[in-house]
């Protein structure tokens, strides 16, 4: 799909994240279900991969694809499946989730059915994510709350994906310990307008990040990184990269936060 197509479907969901507003629902519609490890995200789209509904809630109860809190995690997923129905007048007994590649999906499938659902596909995020996209050659970067995801598509299909535990949970860390502040405040700041002057702070773990990209690329002739990801929401993260592995055409959609949400709902559509 081409990604301006994304971007403006990215730039809707951002404008309707949380909206409880009622929104009348087409006849087909499919959910998807991101159990991530800063976020849960609930997401709802139509046929075409349109977004109807999106709500998404801050959490830690999943992280690197092992459930740390199982009741909190159905916890969240029944309350954005409720107002996801409220908003859209609708019964959701189905929904597409995932999992962090190199986890055990099993862990995700475990969540989504014990809120009272069927799984309807279960797929690896990065993968998802190059299907959305319709990659013929490249590779999807997915940097989020505990891991940093890599999946690398060749002549169309999906042939090497790995997950390494270094993602924004750490950046929050490195925040923490330079500032000597609670995790929680750390996480505040890197949200709100102090991230850019905490850059200098947080550059060594980018470059940690990048090289993991490097030493997982090894191997695969791939020029084009399309990226995914809370974490590329940071101010200066696409810098370090490219400054770090100038040879590669780095590709950030405009919010990169819900290309996975949007990417798992969408998953249906895009398979066959």
């Amino acid at each position: 799909m081409h990604l301006e197509i994304i971007n403006q479907r990215l730039n809707k969901m951002g404008a309707m994240v949380n909206d409880l507003r009622p929104v009348k629902a087409p006849d087909k519609w499919h959910a998807g279900i991101d159990l991530g490890t800063a976020d849960i995200v609930v997401t709802v789209t139509d046929e075409n991969g349109e977004p109807l509904a999106v709500f998404m809630e801050w959490a830690e109860v999943v992280r690197d694809g092992v459930v740390l809190d199982y009741i909190g995690a159905i916890d969240i997923v029944r309350r954005l499946l409720q107002k996801a129905e409220q908003k859209l007048g609708i019964h959701i007994e189905k929904a597409i989730t995932s999992f962090p590649p190199g986890t055990e999906p099993r862990i995700s499938r475990n969540v989504v059915e014990n809120a009272g659902l069927q799984v309807e596909a279960l797929i690896d995020e990065p993968s998802s994510v190059a299907r959305l996209l319709g990659i013929d050659h490249g590779a999807v970067v997915d940097i989020g709350g505990g891991t940093t995801g890599l999946s690398i598509v060749e002549n169309g299909k999906i042939v090497y994906t790995a997950d390494e535990p270094t993602g924004g949970r750490h950046v929050t860390l490195t925040i923490a310990g330079n500032r000597r502040i609670p995790f929680d405040e750390a996480e505040a700041m890197k949200r709100n307008g102090s991230a850019r002057s905490l850059f200098p702070v947080v550059e060594p773990v980018f470059q940690k990040m990048a090289d993991i990209i490097q030493h997982h690329l090894q191997g695969h002739p791939v020029k084009e990184i399309y990226l995914s990801g809370g974490t590329f929401c940071f101010p200066g993260i696409v810098d370090v990269l490219q400054n770090e592995l100038p040879d590669l055409q780095w590709i950030l959609p405009t919010e990169p936060l819900y290309l996975t949400p949007l990417a798992i709902a969408s998953y249906r559509n895009d398979k066959d």
